[in-house]
């Protein structure tokens, strides 16, 4: 690749829906540019961005790869982001590092929920964007309708620089607004042509609303198209520019990725339209004052980098993904992390292309490069001059909202699962493996269902470690309803020493009904149970309520006093007495004990057509509806509803809403478990007993 200045690189992902053709949009541009040979297909597995086995195997993109390509003296870094929403993490570091985002949005079906989400996600990281109308050879493909979805839900800001040619049905090729000229061909091949007679109307209409989305961008266009009612060609283009790296003004182009007609105006439009990095400021902290500072992207500042995504590799070892934020890298730049404060030492510097590493000599500002073996670095870190340190701030990823727990297919092989999948979170920060103490499980987090098993078969192509996922066991607990008095009595006689305790207990609920803790009284007077064996009960009772009499479940909400009991001289001890605390512990079974499960607070966020639904839906959960609030227009719907029902609601509720509803939840309090359902839990759990004496 040849040396390119900050000025002339641009870093574009790629977003949208899954399915709406992005990873065949950067295959076709790389082939249009002549990066590549032939262009590949999502279908055969032969698309450059798309080569992990999980994403060979199912068509569908999963984790986020660089392409870059040349094309007029600029070199344009192309990210292409996964789509489907159980990999939204994917969407985060990219918008990070680019200057502008291409929404692919389908011809046949126009703006969609991915779309949406997309465009959200850009507003939110200032990046400018760009809508392209893609699958414009497809059969029903309307670009009319598309682009009227698109300003019915955006309004002005949505500006129409290209309008499609069609000839015989087929997409032949675009006009170009800004310019006032129409363009056959596909590719390098395009030729100029007269603007179709039949279009002057919508060609005339769409300039209009470009020179109006232009007159936004700017005051001074603003007065001067009020009093002309027009701008002039120069005039709307620098408006459409200044516009677009606002993020006040949306351009929409139209191409097809098989045909490759209209892919030479979109890298025109790219180049001409989108920012460069160039004189763009980042901020951060300065990790020895904590003083905020900023570093321009410049190659006289100090160098600076953000690793924005990592890739796990068994064979290769770890890459980190960065972007130089100022300053420039050589392979032998010290690399100062200053989230760790750490020197790190990379083996190479290269640029990638999907799996592909070519050597990069030098990486100046605002370009993106790939770092092999950096031991101690994570997405998110921040790379720097340790002479002039700086902390950007952290990558803020999207929270798991469904786990399932990890058991291995094979005994023997729980250290390489575990092992494997913590490779495979530093890959993927959505990710998230907890232990939980009580139940021994370990249970994987994620963002969906398909999540979490493409991660469980690349934990299996990729380390060998192969996995069983379960729904995890449910925490429950156990309680009484009333108070009981009982007695507890060991003794044994085997010839020489016996053994022998007494203990009479008053067992009760807690004063207190939100206090969980077990409380022991000691009430003896007299010595009828001797001072050095109390602490013998006490033991033995902590040691029991960890398995209830019903189920096996811990016991909470207790309180025991100890009041009486006898002793023997010589055949009493701590153990004799920590067994007769044992068996006092049993009769619980006459204090009417109930089964507890954990309830959640659960927030939904969702549109309010989807109001009913969730409401409906909440009830079959046997969820408690506690209000609904409008918050950033939409309806937040508060809810308490029990753990074991909420396994797979992030499934349902994305099917509810057409994943346009997130949720959010914490663990409340316990709850009895009513009693059909209990007695379920209950059978359950002493098949499980027995199964396992």
């Amino acid at each position: 690749m040849k040396d390119y200045t900050t000025a002339n690189i641009r870093n574009i992902a790629v977003v949208g829906h899954g399915g709406d053709g992005k990873t065949t949009l950067v295959e076709a541009l790389l082939y249009a540019t002549g990066t590549i040979d032939r262009q590949g297909r999502v279908e055969d597995g032969s698309a450059t961005t798309d080569y992990d086995p999980e994403e060979l195997k199912r068509h569908i993109s999963i984790s986020a790869a660089v392409a870059p390509l040349e094309f007029k003296e600029t070199k344009i870094n192309l990210i292409d982001v996964p789509g489907f929403f159980d990999f939204a993490g994917e969407m985060v570091g990219p918008l990070e590092v680019a200057e502008g985002a291409m929404i692919t949005v389908s011809a046949v079906s126009g703006l969609s929920v991915g779309a949406e989400k997309a465009y959200a996600a850009c507003e939110k990281s200032n990046t400018a964007r760009m809508f392209v109308i893609n699958q414009m050879d497809r059969e029903n493909a309307n670009f009319e309708k598309a682009l009227a979805t698109l300003t019915d839900k955006y309004g002005t800001s949505v500006a129409p620089i290209e309008l499609p040619i069609i000839e015989n049905g087929q997409f032949a090729g675009v006009v170009c607004v800004l310019e006032n000229k129409a363009y056959t061909g596909e590719g390098k091949n395009r030729k100029e042509i007269p603007i179709p007679a039949d279009m002057a109307d919508a060609v005339n209409t769409a300039r209009e609303a470009i020179m109006e989305a232009a007159a936004g961008a700017d005051e001074e266009l603003m007065e001067k198209y009020f009093e002309e009612m027009e701008l002039s060609p120069e005039d709307t283009i620098r408006g459409i520019r200044l516009g677009t790296k606002e993020g006040v003004v949306v351009p929409v182009v139209c191409v097809s990725s098989l045909t490759r007609v209209g892919l030479s105006k979109l890298l025109d439009n790219l180049i001409d339209l989108m920012p460069s990095p160039l004189d763009t400021e980042k901020t951060g902290k300065n990790p020895k004052t904590g003083e905020e500072e900023k570093r321009v992207c410049k190659e006289d500042e100090p160098f600076s980098a953000l690793v924005f995504k990592t890739l796990a590799d068994p064979f290769v070892g770890k890459l980190s993904l960065v972007k130089v934020t100022s300053g420039a890298l050589a392979g032998d730049t010290v690399l100062y992390n200053s989230n760790l404060e750490k020197v790190e030492k990379a083996g190479s510097v290269n640029f990638m292309r999907g799996k592909k590493t070519m050597p990069a000599p030098k990486v100046v500002a605002g370009d993106i490069c790939a770092l092999a073996k950096l031991q101690a670095t994570s997405t998110g870190n921040t790379l720097c001059d340790q002479s002039k340190p700086i902390v950007f701030p952290p990558l803020n990823f999207p929270a798991p909202c469904i786990g399932m727990a990890v058991y291995a297919k094979k005994a023997g092989d729980e250290d390489k699962i575990f092992s494997g999948l913590n490779r495979l979170i530093e890959e993927d920060p959505t990710l998230r493996l907890t232990k939980n103490v009580e139940t021994t499980e370990t249970v994987l987090e994620g963002l969906g269902e398909m999540h979490i098993d493409v991660t469980a078969k690349k934990l299996l192509s990729k380390f060998g470690a192969d996995c069983d996922l379960q729904f995890p066991k449910i925490p429950y607990r156990e309680s009484i309803r009333k108070p009981i008095d009982v007695e507890g009595r060991h003794k044994k006689q085997t010839g020489g020493h016996g053994q022998f305790g007494d203990v009479k207990i008053k067992f009760r609920p807690n004063d207190d009904p939100t206090d969980t803790e077990f409380h022991f009284e000691d009430a003896v007077v007299g010595g009828t149970v001797p001072r050095n064996f109390i602490p013998a009960v006490e033991k033995g009772l902590r040691e029991n309520i960890l398995h209830g009499v019903l189920a096996g479940f811990p016991v909470v909400g207790l309180t025991a006093q100890l009041y009486d009991g006898a002793y023997h001289p010589v055949d009493s001890s701590e153990m004799a007495f920590k067994t007769a605390a044992r068996l006092a512990f049993k009769q619980l079974t006459g204090a009417s004990p109930v089964l507890l499960e954990p309830i959640y607070h659960v927030e939904v966020m969702v549109p309010d057509e989807y109001m009913g639904d969730i409401i409906g839906d909440m009830n079959k959960r046997r969820g408690r509806v506690m209000g609904m609030d409008q918050v950033d227009g939409q309806q937040c719907v508060t809810a308490e509803v029990p753990q074991g029902e909420m396994f797979k609601y992030a499934t349902d509720l994305r099917s509810m809403t057409q994943a346009r509803g997130s949720f959010t939840m914490r663990f409340e309090r316990y709850e009895q478990v009513p009693e059909a359902d209990a007695k379920k839990i209950i059978e359950s759990a002493k098949r499980e007993d027995e199964d396992e004496d």
